[in-house]
């Protein structure tokens, strides 16, 4: 493994062998749409909004006072809540990375020197275990979070280190690395799975090998049942087969997703292609058959976890933010490793869907399920008080497990190392937004800037700006529900297919390319062995994943006894895109089973759909995705 200790252009993973280099935040810059409002948002409003909450309930004073010897008296949250510090820090330092305001810069010196102190001699880091009055050192590795906690602590560390370079940050992770190193050389492992990811990617950074060697062990040892049995069973923690026999991503979500992008960085590092293959092989079984329309990972809320193949309930579907981000990881890291362009699909699918719907245009207040279907309206959002509960209908300032709004904060501001890749004479661009995209290739500078309205509207314009002086090839990622998409180039314009295409030629500064995406709404029906799902419609536009409101309804009619007029097929109207729909009979039967009827349909209606990503920005309403096709059909 090859590694460095300079900053290597703010990129989240850096593989030392695969086809693909990753481009990083000194070579993307968004410079308008939708992902710029929303990082801007993320930058003014939700870091300050995260850091003021934990602030607040003493999650980062737990800190200080495991350096003063009080944290015994009155540390406060849970025990995975130092994590969230380690999430600000990775954002913040991202941020910094992107924008360079000296600000930033002093707020993670701050943060940093807080946690430092509270550091044992050893290396060891926790607010929660280890300190008078506390638990024993790593009594707990089911439920303790110890690791799982210094996992986060690396992966801020290599966010410092590849955007600002070395620094004390980095050499807290460095001491914590070394000590779980020594410690865990022998045995044991963490009931959530994150420290290997943390291990593999702060050692790729150093270019430290005992670090990846130490991720490679906890893989190895998990699936064997050393963890102890809990009433969930041990494929919550992954504990229940090897990862290399398993055939899907199972248990608890986030658990398994972190898991397997730890997996592809240690196969890729160690070249095992059996590893990489074993992950690949859980993807494509798990996006087949247990991963819902908008990209989200997760059906059952009694452990956050998968359920079986086609069990996808759109009303008891989890759906949880942190898995969004997590499939995110894992997809990212597989199409590095392949090129394979299904992974962008997906990454596409769930930025869109499950993380742009987490948080609150104001960037204040928080999803951390992600249900298909809200029956009823959920209870206003207090602003000023801890949510308990993970669901509810209503975006929340601030939860119990507050793990979701500093997930989405780090990847907002990291958001941008996902749009493109390099090969050593390619540039592909797999992720749509006004950008400005200047990196090396083929012995030159290739600068595009890309100017587009996407997802609102599919032309994509790309000017040249600086070219290399020998023949490079651009590819340009065609979405999976693009047909009829065209590109325009060197006044020719031809229909691609989804996949990618290419082009291969000398480019010439001041040319301009035109990629349109049509990204008209269409109908979009379930496997037939979704069974939560039979006889239901939804309604997408272009990468966007729509939804019914109660808010859009006439006077009287209730969301569940509403059905889409299938053949009247889906319009736009004043920036809208709107259905044709009937409401069923509202009189309620005395038993709700007996011979096949079709219930009266009322009037017909247009029915406005809503981006899924922005469903209760008006105050809490019933949400539906999935509608019956038509009163009485299926």
């Amino acid at each position: 493994m090859t590694g460095t200790t300079t900053t290597v252009g703010g990129r989240p993973v850096v593989p030392s062998r695969g086809p693909l280099r990753p481009l990083g935040l000194r070579e993307t810059t968004l410079t308008g749409g939708f992902w710029a409002d929303r990082q801007e948002v993320n930058a003014v409003a939700t870091l300050d909004h995260c850091e003021a909450w934990m602030e607040r309930l003493g999650w980062l004073a737990n800190f200080d006072r495991v350096a003063d010897g009080t944290i015994g008296l009155g540390r406060t949250g849970w025990v995975f809540a130092d994590s969230e510090a380690y999430k600000l820090l990775e954002a913040l330092a991202w941020e910094h990375g992107r924008t360079g305001d000296p600000a930033l810069d002093e707020r993670i010196r701050r943060l940093t020197a807080r946690i430092g102190r509270a550091q044992d001699p050893d290396g060891y880091l926790s607010t929660a275990f280890g300190h008078p009055g506390q638990p024993p050192r790593y009594s707990d590795l089911e439920t303790g979070h110890e690791l799982y906690n210094a996992g986060h602590l690396l992966q801020a560390a290599v966010a410092r280190l590849r955007t600002a370079g070395p620094d004390d940050l980095v050499e807290i992770a460095r001491r914590a690395a070394d000590h779980v190193c020594a410690r865990f050389a022998g045995a044991g492992l963490c009931g959530h799975p994150e420290i290997e990811v943390g291990l593999a990617e702060f050692g790729r950074a150093l270019g430290e090998p005992r670090y990846l060697e130490q991720a490679r062990r906890f893989l190895d040892r998990r699936g064997h049942g050393s963890l102890r049995d809990i009433p969930l069973g041990r494929a919550y923690f992954q504990d229940d087969r090897p990862i290399r026999e398993a055939g899907a991503f199972r248990g608890h979500a986030v658990r398994a997703l972190y898991l397997a992008a730890a997996a592809v960085d240690v196969a890729v590092e160690l070249d095992d292609r059996e590893l990489l293959a074993a992950i690949e092989r859980q993807w494509r079984h798990t996006v087949a058959r247990r991963t819902h329309l908008t990209g989200g990972m997760g059906s059952r809320h009694q452990d956050e976890g998968f359920g079986e193949d086609w069990e996808l309930p759109p009303d008891r579907a989890y759906c949880e933010t942190c898995a969004g981000v997590a499939s995110v990881m894992v997809a990212w890291r597989l199409h590095l490793a392949t090129g394979d362009v299904r992974y962008a699909d997906l990454m596409e699918r769930t930025f869109y869907n499950v993380i742009a719907t987490s948080p609150r245009a104001d960037g204040r207040a928080f999803f951390y399920a992600n249900p298909l279907h809200q029956r009823v309206p959920g209870a206003p959002g207090d602003e000023d008080e801890v949510n308990p509960r993970a669901e509810g209908g209503s975006r929340a300032a601030w939860f119990d497990v507050s793990c979701c709004p500093t997930n989405v904060a780090r990847t907002l501001a990291s958001w941008p190392a996902y749009l493109a890749t390099a090969g050593d004479r390619e540039l592909t661009v797999l992720q749509y937004a006004s950008a400005r995209i200047d990196t090396e290739l083929g012995g030159g500078r290739f600068r595009l800037d890309v100017e587009t309205r996407y997802p609102h509207d599919g032309d994509v314009t790309i000017r040249v700006e600086a070219a290399p002086p020998d023949p490079v090839t651009l590819r340009l990622r065609i979405p999976p529900w693009a047909d009829g998409a065209s590109l325009e180039e060197d006044g020719r314009r031809r229909e691609v297919a989804p996949g990618l295409v290419a082009t291969t030629r000398r480019f010439t500064v001041g040319e301009t390319l035109r990629l349109r995406l049509p990204v008209r709404p269409r109908l979009t029906w379930p496997d037939p062995r979704v069974d939560a799902l039979r006889g239901c419609v939804a309604v997408e536009r272009g990468p966007l994943v729509l939804c019914a409101e109660s808010v859009d309804l006439p006077d009287g009619v209730g969301l569940d006894a509403v059905g889409i007029d299938v053949a009247a097929g889906v319009a736009e109207r004043d920036g809208r895109t709107v259905v044709r729909a009937n409401a069923f009979s509202a009189e309620d039967p005395a038993w709700p089973y007996g011979p096949r009827a079709r219930p009266d349909r009322g009037p017909a209606f247009d029915l406005p759909m809503t981006p899924y990503c922005r469903w209760a920005e008006r105050g809490p309403v019933a949400m539906r995705v999935w509608l019956p096709a038509g009163p009485g059909d299926g």
